[in-house]
């Protein structure tokens, strides 16, 4: 199934050809920085964490918040900026996927694109490979 997004795919700053990796919007990425601002997260040393997790009615969901710093063994992106930190674990599920920013009247909220996803639920938090 293609999906097609009505907002530009920024490839990350620190991207080699052919690599697998992460990928955002700029509808995304504008999100993520006044979201950034507003609860004071420094860009120069923190950022967006992107994970999964076990649960959630396919299996596994997805996890989003900030944090102060990467972890040691975290990939890290960095978008215009801003920067991703992906676990190990969950890069496993990620590669490949696109951030996106979704604002309608009936949803608002990020949406994980993601092809390594083989069924997903109705609300889109949770998926199983």
């Amino acid at each position: 199934m293609a999906v097609t997004l009505d907002s530009p795919v920024l490839n990350p700053a620190n991207a080699t050809p052919n690599a697998k990796s992460i990928q955002v919007t700029e509808r995304a990425l504008k999100k993520v920085r006044a979201a950034m601002a507003k609860e004071s997260v420094s860009p120069e040393e923190g950022g967006l964490r992107l994970g999964v997790q076990g649960g959630g009615c396919s299996g596994l969901s997805y996890n989003i918040r900030f944090d102060s710093q990467p972890r040691e063994r975290d990939r890290i992106y960095e978008f215009e900026g801003v920067r991703l930190f992906v676990d190990p674990k969950s890069f496993i599920y990620l590669h490949g996927m696109i951030l996106d920013y979704e604002e309608t009247l009936m949803k608002q909220g990020f949406n994980f694109v993601n092809p390594n996803s083989s069924k997903s639920c109705g609300c889109g938090s949770s998926f199983s490979a």
